[in-house]
């Protein structure tokens, strides 16, 4: 993560708060709050999806606002902490917002999420991935714009049996949150599914910042696998790769959308940064949607520098999201909002997006972009969709 440009921003949602206070929403704007986090372990994540929003926003009031009106975007920071994040979506709401973007994790921003059901108003998350962020958890009115981790596990599984025919793999879990258990969940249960073998698992806690145990018991497996895959979060995401690599293991690694993060791609380097595959929401270039060259260029226009993850494209996009949603229902109303998402198909830099119904959990039907690190560098191996991932 640049942490200028988290400064920076962090200066920007300052001043939003600040204008939020003892105000009222206007009958000639639509006003979306959010409770991304600006600090703490979550940042890496909501912090870019923050800055996405906010080229979205500019271009939605330079193209004459939503329904005619401007969009009033005012995020306060969750700080990583879901009491605090329940609490800004609480204090929005009484001001007055209409809809509510909550942070990218089901443990993080499922406060935000409750409290908008409980207000009559859609959700979204901008990329909580774990199928708990649903409308069987939290309500008819409730959103994420990722795709579930059924389908993030299963591309991977299928990426690393059906294409590469590595038949075996090693599975490491960090028991931080949700997320990152869930995803090896499916992993593992779709990579059997297809014909793989399980050599072995193993777990992790977010803030040990110590691999050596798990790494004795890779060692010690024979034969060795030919993927490892790892569910865990920066910052000990690249402790535990570098731990890895350091010792001469050159198997080839794979996760999820936590990979795709600039902080790691520094912290392994072209050393240690070889033969990384993860899954994630989309590629930030040509090509991988319609509408990216241009989002590109509003974003370098507004931060002086190119976006450097995917998690900026899930801000604009649960904005955009917003928007068309509110066109097509004619209105913010939540219920004729969540009928508009539940019953349209939408163009998004995360690609092509649909919704299930209430009933079958408001269940998001996206592809998967690959991504592979060599030398420290990303590059874009295309859209994966998988068959018959595991339910949730």
């Amino acid at each position: 993560m640049n942490r200028s440009k988290l400064a920076v921003t962090g200066l920007i949602g300052a001043a939003m708060a600040a204008g939020i206070a003892g105000s009222a929403v206007a009958d000639d704007e639509v006003f979306i709050g959010g409770a991304l986090s600006l600090t703490g372990i979550q940042a890496p994540l909501d912090e870019p999806g923050l800055r996405g929003a906010q080229v979205a926003v500019q271009a939605l009031n330079d193209g004459g606002g939503v329904l005619g009106m401007p969009v009033r975007f005012v995020n306060l920071d969750g700080m990583s902490d879901p009491v605090t994040v329940g609490n800004d979506a609480i204090t929005l709401i009484d001001d007055g917002a209409q809809l509510i973007v909550a942070p990218c994790d089901f443990d993080f921003g499922g406060p935000a999420s409750r409290e908008a059901q409980e207000a009559g108003l859609v959700g979204i998350s901008t990329c909580a991935s774990d199928p708990l962020y649903s409308s069987w958890s939290l309500g008819d009115k409730q959103f994420t714009l990722s795709m579930w981790n059924t389908t993030m596990g299963a591309a991977a599984a299928e990426y690393a049996f059906g294409e590469r025919g590595w038949t075996t793999a090693y599975v490491v879990t960090d028991q931080f949150i949700a997320y990152t258990k869930s995803l090896s969940r499916y992993f593992l249960a779709h990579f059997e599914a297809i014909g793989g073998t399980i050599l072995g698992e193993d777990t992790y806690t977010q803030g040990d910042q110590d691999f050596s145990a798990q790494l004795a018991r890779l060692r010690a497996l024979d034969p060795q696998p030919d993927v490892i895959f790892i569910s865990s979060y920066m910052p000990d995401l690249g402790t535990i790769i570098r731990s890895i690599r350091e010792v001469g293991i050159t198997t080839p690694i794979m996760g999820g959308d936590s990979y795709d993060d600039p902080g790691l791609f520094d912290a392994l380097g072209a050393e240690f940064g070889n033969d990384i595959y993860f899954i994630t929401h989309t590629w930030m270039g040509a090509g991988a949607a319609p509408e990216m060259e241009n989002f590109i260029t509003l974003y370098t226009d507004m931060y002086g520098e190119a976006p450097d993850t995917a998690f900026v494209a899930t801000g604009w996009d649960t904005i955009m999201l917003m928007a068309q949603a509110v066109e097509i229902a004619g209105s913010t109303d939540g219920a004729a909002v969540a009928e508009a998402l539940e019953t349209n198909e939408f163009e998004l830099l995360t690609g092509t997006l649909s919704y299930s119904s209430a009933e079958d959990g408001h269940a998001p039907n996206k592809s998967a972009a690959l991504v592979e690190l060599q030398g420290g560098e990303p590059s874009f191996l295309g859209w994966r969709r998988p068959e018959n991932p595991p339910a949730p």
